[in-house]
């Protein structure tokens, strides 16, 4: 699969500012699924549909691998990972207990600026809702989640938690594209917050096990339905 040609000014944009603008392109194809699960990616044939040179790709790429968003292959090049079903399943029980406990914590700690930022993300998950911003209310999501974890004091939980946030953020992606999802995600994450601002754990916790039980459930519906489907072209990145 090609990725379509993405066409800089190079001349006026230093190579950092390339890696970045590779790195976007690459990213959105990524959770888009327009660069699905499994697929290759080689880096001269990259670097020739975005009409780069290599060093801002294998730069991009090193960056999507540290997220999680890419896997190295020795002396094959990269691809986009594949989330097995079984993956799946340890995924969001390991979620289920860090992100509860990660709650429970914030929710003991009382930090009125954490309270602040999740309202703030609430707002702005609400604003992708109506849009239908699939991609956006993804990445607000780890930041909600990660807000929460910062809240907990507990640095070793958030260590744990980072570790797999780049195949979460994948399957974040596919999940939130079930019919309904997004606004009962939102819903979930509003009673989250309601115990956190009441500074109630045992709440906390069951809303957010509550919460990552549903986006499991709703993940392997999602991927059942999708098992046949073939993803549509690239788009063409503007100029």
């Amino acid at each position: 699969m090609r990725v379509a040609h993405l066409r800089v000014g190079r001349a006026a944009l230093s190579r950092t500012t390339l890696s970045r603008e590779a790195y976007r392109v690459l990213r959105s194809a990524i959770l888009g699924r327009r660069l699905p699960a499994g697929q290759k990616l080689v880096v001269r044939v990259l670097a020739e549909d975005l009409g780069l040179s290599p060093t801002p790709v294998k730069e991009a790429l090193a960056a999507l691998e540290r997220e999680g968003l890419v896997v190295a292959v020795p002396h094959r090049g990269y691809r986009v990972p594949i989330v097995t079903p079984h993956d799946i399943e340890e995924l969001y029980a390991l979620r289920e207990v860090v992100e509860g406990l990660a709650a429970a914590l914030a929710a003991r700690q009382g930090d009125e600026r954490c309270r602040a930022q999740l309202e703030r993300l609430l707002a702005r998950q609400q604003v992708c809702v109506q849009s239908g911003d699939v991609e956006g209310y993804g990445d607000l999501d780890l930041s909600f989640h990660r807000c929460l974890r910062e809240a907990s004091g507990n640095a070793r939980l958030s260590r744990v938690a980072e570790s797999f946030n780049g195949q979460i953020r994948l399957l974040i992606s596919t999940s939130a594209q079930l019919p309904g999802r997004l606004p009962v995600s939102l819903q979930e994450h509003k009673a989250i917050v309601r115990a956190v601002k009441a500074q109630d754990p045992a709440a906390a916790d069951a809303a957010m096990r509550h919460h990552v039980q549903q986006a499991g459930v709703a993940l392997m519906a999602h991927l059942k339905g999708m098992a046949h489907a073939s993803p549509g072209p690239l788009p063409r990145p503007p100029k």
